[in-house]
């Protein structure tokens, strides 16, 4: 990809650039699509696409001419050829130099591929698709960082409820950025279909029937921002009198997926030194694009508008794609909240690193926001004994605001890191 082709810059930009400071080499992982190889080539000086016949054939043959050229050199697709990763490590260690390359990949190789570690050699970076920031769908009015430092919030979302729809449907990825809604929809149709009948078999040569391989991502999609176990999943995927899918099977499905980060699944806040109360350990269900689940679920823009619950679940998964790419950039993480027996639920909780945290509720409506912010102090004031940052409702509405209760109620379109 040419360096003169105008870069959209991200914010996982400052993280790379540190990284390249501080270690040999930077790994840049995401799902494919999400522009890993546009911002690799950006702060590469060297470019080598490792999945090309030509590179290929020379890693069968002569391995170290692909670590060849100028600092820092773009392995672009590596897992097309693991043993790229050793090869890395010792030539990080034999020249003892920060910024040497940079490792994008779609897929995590098999554990054995890498079971030389490369701590303290090679950092990471995740990468997830296009917040709203990035794609300049937000004012940026509010800043996540001035929340972790307990500052009152105010500004003005331009977005109205309806394109939010839109926004859910079309997705972060760079490429449809200027795309219509027909366009990006027969993209993540497109997509869904790759991953069930290419890249999951050429992940390990493993054999998985697509057909049950898409019925699996189809129930995983319709308990988008759901705490489920496994077994849920399963359950919904065989409700068909004809559908059968067994345990194992299943857990592999979820392996195989994770490894290609089709999926995303949000954890759940540790209870250690935090919560008086004792909570689930159950993941929260999410893919990595919210327009995936849409694909999967055939749901357009006009149809989740027509069914306010679905384009709740799936709110909430675009809600948090973009938190977790604004908590990245502030070192911080993102978990959800939940008391075994569901007698006290939180949507999400970003954690930085020096203990700050903020519960966040989650609302399509904001006929829901009293609710929401009676849980959040419910949460606050009885079960966690550090006292939050900011209180935090998401929700469609055009205004960001501090309530006389302490909770900031913050449209998602003026968000930014």
């Amino acid at each position: 990809m040419s360096k003169e082709v105008s870069y959209l810059p991200r914010i996982l930009d400052a993280r790379i650039e540190r990284r390249l400071k501080s270690s040999g080499a930077v790994v840049i992982e995401g799902p494919r699509g999400c522009g890993k190889t546009w911002t690799g080539s950006h702060h590469a000086k060297t470019i080598v696409r490792v999945d090309s016949v030509s590179a290929q054939r020379m890693a069968a043959t002569n391995l170290g001419l692909l670590l060849r050229g100028e600092p820092p050199v773009l392995l672009d697709e590596w897992q097309t050829a693991p043993e790229l990763w050793n090869a890395v490590r010792h030539e990080v260690d034999d020249r003892q130099a920060k910024g040497l390359f940079i490792l994008t990949g779609s897929a995590r190789p098999a554990d054995d591929a890498r079971r030389h570690s490369g701590a303290g050699r090679m950092a990471k970076a995740r990468m997830r698709p296009l917040s709203s920031w990035e794609a300049q769908r937000s004012t940026g009015e509010v800043s996540l960082a001035e929340l972790l430092s307990a500052r009152p919030v105010e500004g003005q979302s331009k977005t109205p409820f309806v394109e939010y729809a839109a926004l859910v449907v079309r997705g972060g990825w760079p490429a449809l950025l200027d795309a219509s809604i027909d366009e990006a929809i027969a993209f993540s149709e497109d997509y869904v279909s790759l991953i069930v009948e290419h890249d999951a078999a050429t992940l390990d040569g493993a054999q998985r029937n697509p057909d049950r391989l898409r019925r699996f991502l189809e129930a995983y999609a319709a308990l988008s921002a759901h705490p489920v176990p496994m077994t849920r999943i399963v359950a919904r995927a065989t409700a068909s009198a004809d559908a059968t899918l067994a345990r194992a099977t299943a857990d592999n499905y979820a392996v195989a997926v994770e490894r290609l980060m089709v999926t995303d699944d949000v954890r759940a806040w540790s209870t250690h030194m935090r919560s008086r109360a004792r909570l689930t350990r159950v993941p929260k269900r999410h893919l990595a694009d919210p327009s995936l689940a849409c694909a999967l679920m055939r749901a357009t823009p006009e149809r989740l508008l027509d069914d306010l619950e679905s384009f709740g679940y799936l709110f909430e998964s675009l809600v948090t794609r973009d938190l977790r790419v604004y908590a990245e950039a502030n070192d911080a993480d993102v978990y959800h909240y939940r008391e075994h027996g569901g007698e006290l639920e939180v949507d999400l909780i970003v954690e930085a690193r020096d203990g700050a945290w903020i519960g966040v509720e989650v609302k399509l409506g904001e006929g829901y926001i009293d609710d929401a912010a009676r849980n959040l102090r419910l949460l606050a004031d009885t079960r966690i004994k550090r006292p939050p940052a900011a209180l935090m409702v998401i929700t469609t509405g055009e205004y960001a605001y501090t309530r006389e209760d302490g909770v900031s109620v913050v449209p998602l379109a003026a968000l930014r890191p």
